[in-house]
């Protein structure tokens, strides 16, 4: 598929029945295959996080990204697929920057990570070591900056992190018209595409509304910041989640509190680990903590990374009566299907568009025991 050669409709369209026939050989029955629910993202100006190398040819200063099939180089002045505020940071920086020995010297690379409601983080990183003459015109450049929104700057240079003030900003989502505020840090994942985010939560709401039952609770594995763990926590008598990132854990609870949340518990641990300690082949301190018998768990949401899911933790998912899989590989969802159909019928699938005019897809299926 050669995405920048078609419209974003075309382009759509071909992923869509992609991604349909991917599915199509777990409905055994041909005259009665589940209609694809299709979520677009907006052609442009979609992605929240964008980063990019600087280069540096005398005095001029600007940035490149490389081709992924050659490697070569190229000239990137304008990112139409980044949010407003980053193509109003990204000459911003540079122009700043240039005639600014200290904050120039050496500069490699620059990061943003914005929200949808005007604040931003610029990670400025170098191949040498930052002082302190550095921290303070950086924070001149801080104070320069808001009039651009709410912007933070940091350094980052090897075994070296530095603060001018924060790392984080906080994003607010309407979902189902109540607003979720969301922590996120610098260099940590987060959701790229804002819009179609609150679309695959707002997804995994309506599947979950068919089966409300406040008598029962929801497993989630692999839970980031509380992405999803949050808004469906109002599904269930509680939520309990797992992540193996200790930053994206301590933003979870950190989101709880922002959010008022009082249902939702959050484990650092990987999934691999808490399918041992569900079958008794692990314990620990933090595991008896967590009083797993306590739960009654009903349904299981996993947002695995691109590998899927292991051997056992499939094996534990399985168990559970209903099944959300949110998954940024189609081919790792179909090689886990193969195993879940087995003892699990598919209710509903969605396709996502997290990536316009590219070869990437993110589904979503939801599964109910047979």
């Amino acid at each position: 598929m050669s995405g920048e050669q078609l419209s974003y409709s075309q382009q759509l369209t071909l992923k869509t029945e992609h991604l349909r026939q991917q599915l199509q050989v777990f409905q055994p029955n041909p005259s009665t295959l589940i209609p694809l629910e299709v979520f677009a993202s907006e052609p442009k100006g979609y992605r929240m996080r964008a980063e990019f190398r600087v280069w540096h040819e005398g005095d001029e200063l600007y940035y490149i990204m490389f081709h992924q099939g050659t490697r070569e180089k190229y000239r990137v002045d304008t990112f139409p697929p980044g949010s407003a505020l980053i193509n109003t940071l990204m000459p911003a920086v540079l122009d700043y920057v240039r005639d600014r020995p200290l904050l120039r010297n050496r500069l490699f690379q620059v990061d943003f990570l914005t929200t949808t409601t005007g604040q931003a983080t610029i990670s400025l990183l170098y191949h040498r070591q930052l002082s302190d003459e550095w921290q303070r015109q950086a924070l001149a450049m801080r104070e320069a900056f808001q009039r651009f929104g709410s912007v933070e700057i940091i350094g980052r240079a090897r075994k070296q992190k530095v603060l001018v003030n924060t790392d984080r900003v906080v994003e607010t989502l309407n979902i189902e018209n109540r607003s979720y505020h969301f922590e996120q840090i610098e260099n940590s994942f987060t959701q790229p595409n804002a819009l179609v985010n609150t679309k695959m939560i707002e997804w995994a709401l309506n599947c979950t509304n068919a089966e409300k039952n406040q008598e029962v609770d929801l497993l989630e594995l692999y839970c980031g910041n509380g992405n999803f763990s949050l808004p469906l926590a109002q599904n269930f008598r509680r939520v309990l989640a797992t992540e193996i990132s200790r930053t994206s854990v301590q933003s979870a609870q950190t989101n709880i509190q922002l959010n008022q949340i009082d249902n939702v518990v959050i484990a650092r641990m990987s999934a691999e680990e808490f399918s041992s300690a569900m079958d008794g082949s692990f314990t620990s301190k933090r595991v008896e903590a967590l009083q797993l018998s306590s739960y009654q768990f009903d349904s299981v949401l996993v947002d695995p990374p691109r590998a899927g899911l292991d051997t056992d933790t499939l094996d534990m998912v399985a168990q559970y009566e209903h099944i959300l899989y949110i998954s940024c590989n189609p081919d790792t969802l179909c090689e886990n299907l193969q195993k879940l159909t087995q003892t699990h019928a598919l209710e509903r699938i969605a396709l996502f568009d997290q990536f316009p005019f590219t070869q990437h897809t993110e589904a979503g299926v939801y599964l109910k025991k047979k």
